[in-house]
């Protein structure tokens, strides 16, 4: 099989049409998902091809269109919902973290909810404080949601194709500054369906020295940071790629930590109450003697996102950052 090299964005776009192709019961509804291709041009031509039954426009209500594809799940249909920004999913709140997780339990299993909800999550580049939120660790706190963060082409058309299939309601969190992002990716074939289970985090790089957990828009920003902190001080990162935050690979965490004996916890959201924090609390409870080093965080500062260029980059999580952290836990 020959890979091709495409974008991430692309790389959405095509899981979308082949799972509307696949099933007549999936459609795609946000706010210019329709007419207007996508606010990011990730529905670039699915009007055209599938027509407004099944693409559909919806008014600036998130709240009320988040609650008609619970709704369409409820009765049998798959709906896949964009929220322009998942700063915007907080208008839904209710829908998201209070009803689409509870209908299966409180149903008594009569009703299942198997709806994705995806869009660009996280620090973009400057959006300001209310279009920059990272979701991610509010969500995961709400059993019955999964969440994946996709940071490759790859993952991104696999885990969405996952997600659309999952009885489940699953958050796709996409990272916008990687929606131009190329990576080699498998053309689609009658023969072949990309589906990256949801679940399983990936080995990026391998390594001997310490490991880099990441995920979404810390990993090319972690794996650049394993390449200069070899050059400069032969010091060997493994990068781990979640993918997965709920649920959560512990089984690959575990492994690659007992083989460093070091961490460096790099993520895209604010650290208090974050998903570095859950990570080394499930080192240190299942492998704490296997830690030569106190575990490591990279993250966001406690502030709101400023608009400055600057004081934005100051206050994001980097790749100096993340070099500085993984000397300090090798003391180097």
């Amino acid at each position: 099989m020959t890979l091709r090299e495409i974008t991430y964005r692309q790389a959405l776009n095509e899981a979308l049409a082949e799972e509307l192709e696949r099933d007549q019961n999936v459609f795609l509804m946000g706010e210019e998902v329709a007419q207007y291709n996508g606010a990011y041009k990730i529905s670039q031509g699915l009007l055209e091809r599938f027509g407004p039954k099944r693409v559909i426009d919806a008014p600036i209500a998130e709240a009320g269109f988040a609650g008609i594809g619970i709704g369409a799940a409820m009765v049998g249909l798959r709906p896949i919902v964009e929220f322009m920004t998942f700063s915007f999913s907080l208008v839904a709140f209710d829908q998201v973290a209070n009803n689409a997780p509870n209908i299966m339990t409180m149903s008594g299993g009569q009703f299942h909810a198997p709806i994705v909800f995806r869009g660009p999550n996280g620090p973009a580049h400057q959006l300001g404080a209310t279009h920059m939120h990272a979701t991610e660790c509010l969500y995961a706190n709400f059993p019955g949601l999964k969440i994946v963060v996709p940071a490759t082409p790859r993952d991104a058309k696999g885990l969405l194709k996952s997600a659309v299939r999952d009885e489940a309601p699953v958050l796709v969190l996409e990272v916008e500054m990687l929606y131009a992002f190329k990576g080699m990716v498998e053309p689609p074939m009658p023969e072949f369906d990309l589906l990256v289970p949801i679940g399983k985090a990936s080995v990026a790089r391998e390594g001997s020295d310490v490991t880099i957990l990441s995920y979404g828009r810390t990993v090319p920003m972690a794996l650049h940071a394993a390449e200069q902190i070899e050059k400069e001080h032969g010091i060997h990162a493994e990068v781990i790629d979640l993918r997965s935050i709920k649920p959560l690979d512990l089984e690959t965490i575990l492994n690659s930590v007992t083989k460093t004996h070091r961490v460096v916890v790099a993520e895209q959201d604010r650290p208090f109450c974050g998903i570095g924090a859950e990570l080394t609390f499930q080192i240190q409870q299942h492998i704490f003697d296997e830690l030569d080093a106190p575990v490591a965080r990279v993250a966001q500062e406690e502030v709101a996102v400023p608009y400055n260029e600057a004081l934005e980059h100051a206050m994001l999580p980097n790749e100096e950052k993340i070099v500085a952290a993984v000397r300090a836990t090798c003391g180097v």
